[in-house]
């Protein structure tokens, strides 16, 4: 079942069109990778997902209802833009947002000292936001958009400023609020995060959804004739050599020494006897296997319109 089914939606800001006919389905329960360049649309989907602004056209369903406003309480967003007030205290503030989301103080009180807890940040209850540093005050606006207990959480880029200790605190954190039932949308553009935690993604690009579904799924789909050479050799000259049967793509390997790797993508079948036989007889060849594309391989051939 799906928690959001959106439907057709397009966005305009004066001579910018933001979202174009946009159409993708979050299943209830899933970790979502929300993906896409700096300038391509998912900022916008995020606020009109949130009702800070509304679609030009096009619908938003909620567990198959129409997104309305009662609709807010049951999702917690953490914006990429922390926004804490800084001359107030940790603890009052955190009360604050509490009761704004319909907690009752007892229970607000109670919740918090257990989350405060949680993230060993107890003796800041009541220090100025301004004192904290940008991790700490980090965490406590996580706890904020979580206490809740939403139905719906989207992180926009929640690691970014955290050390990988803390990093690490925060994704177990997600992790155990995800087994306890929350739906996760997570808008990044860190691939590792994605492997490791999005069972779901959609790439928007350019104001559209260009590519969605299973990550697994996505990747074997595109992993096709994706393969990694390491050599001896001239590297240059076979490069120049392999660019007309296919494409050069980043490798995360480094080479050393004399050996060198390369990742290629073969376009045609029929062409890969062909790139064997050259590249054996340009280089001294050590090994070639074909490899499933991370990723960030995806990532980076979608943008650039080569999958």
């Amino acid at each position: 079942m799906d928690l959001l089914s959106i439907e057709h939606v397009s966005k305009q800001y004066t001579n910018h069109k933001a979202l174009d006919d946009v159409s993708l389905t979050i299943p209830k329960g899933s970790i979502f990778g929300l993906l896409g360049p700096n300038g391509a649309g998912k900022t916008t989907l995020i606020r009109i997902l949130t009702r800070i602004t509304a679609p030009d056209t096009g619908r938003v369903l909620f567990n198959g209802h129409a997104l309305s406003p009662e609709d807010i309480f049951r999702i917690g967003y953490l914006p990429e833009e922390r926004g804490l007030y800084k001359k107030m205290k940790v603890g009052e503030q955190a009360l604050f947002f509490a009761r704004l989301k319909g907690i009752s103080r007892h229970d607000a009180l109670m919740r918090l000292k257990e989350w405060f807890e949680r993230f060993g940040i107890e003796e800041w209850w009541n220090k100025k936001v301004d004192e904290l540093s940008k991790g700490m005050a980090q965490k406590v606006q996580f706890i904020t958009t979580v206490l809740h207990e939403p139905e719906l959480l989207i992180f926009d880029e929640p690691f970014s400023g955290f050390d990988p200790i803390n990093a690490k605190v925060l994704q177990d954190e997600i992790l155990r609020l995800h087994k306890k039932g929350a739906t996760i949308i997570f808008s990044t553009h860190n691939m590792a995060s994605v492997e490791e935690l999005c069972d779901h993604i959609a790439l928007i690009n350019k104001s559209h959804n260009i590519l969605s579904g299973q990550t697994e799924e996505i990747r074997r789909r595109h992993g096709a004739n994706i393969f990694e050479v390491q050599f001896r050799g001239d590297e240059e000259r076979l490069t120049e050599n392999l660019t007309r049967f296919g494409e050069i793509l980043p490798s995360e390997e480094e080479s050393f020494g004399e050996l060198h790797t390369l990742k290629f993508h073969v376009e045609r079948n029929e062409d890969l006897k062909t790139v064997i036989a050259r590249t054996n007889d340009l280089v001294e060849l050590r090994s070639f296997r074909e490899i499933i594309p991370s990723m960030n391989d995806i990532f980076i051939r979608a943008v650039n319109g080569k999958l």
